[in-house]
């Protein structure tokens, strides 16, 4: 099967769900306000795209290849990111919903999450060194044996992270969100 190659090209208000995406290559494009909602993505490769506005719930992105790809104002539920080729891999989010989705086992260095909600998100065994967490909502996120050195939670609301599993060497925290690293602890603060 060949694959196509799409260079400098704007997506707008396109339903994907017919399957109208070929498999293939597709850099420096835009795609806005498009659906991808339960969208079979596997064995394409973005590479410094931007995806604004969309609706990519669900979406299936088995050896997908995401490089240097910005999503903005999307809806990402349930989405297996981990299934993503981890090869040049480099993500980041602002104003995103995120919530159920799967980076377990990933290496995240510097990842930016911005003003995003990634309650019940999985970040397991990931690396998430030098990440940002700015004013995001990780509510029942699970981080279990998570590298989040140097990572950023001074604006960050409702983490509970264990500091015996997790490896938090200069991770920053700000007062009173760093009371969620006492929850393993059972520990009531008045």
């Amino acid at each position: 099967m060949q694959s196509s190659f799409t260079e400098n090209r704007i997506f707008e208000k396109i339903d994907f769900r017919d399957g109208s995406l070929a498999i293939g290559t597709y850099e420096d494009c835009r795609f806005l306000n498009c659906n991808f909602n339960s969208v079979n993505l596997s064995d394409r490769t973005f590479i410094n795209c931007i995806i604004d506005g969309c609706d990519a719930s669900l979406v299936k992105l088995k050896n997908t290849s995401l490089q240097k790809v910005k999503f903005i104002n999307s809806k990402l539920l349930g989405v297996q990111f981990s299934e993503c080729r981890q090869f040049l891999l480099e993500l980041d989010f602002a104003n995103c919903m995120i919530k159920l989705s799967l980076f377990s086992q990933m290496k995240l260095k510097n990842i930016q999450f911005k003003n995003c909600n990634l309650q019940e998100a999985d970040f397991s065994e990931a690396d998430l060194t030098r990440a940002l967490f700015e004013n995001c909502d990780l509510q029942q996120t699970t981080f279990f044996h998570t590298n989040l050195e140097h990572a950023n939670f001074t604006s960050a609301l409702n983490y509970s992270i264990n500091p015996e599993i997790n490896r938090l060497r200069h991770a920053r925290f700000s007062i009173p969100g760093v009371l969620g690293l006492l929850d393993p602890y059972g520990i009531e603060i008045e």
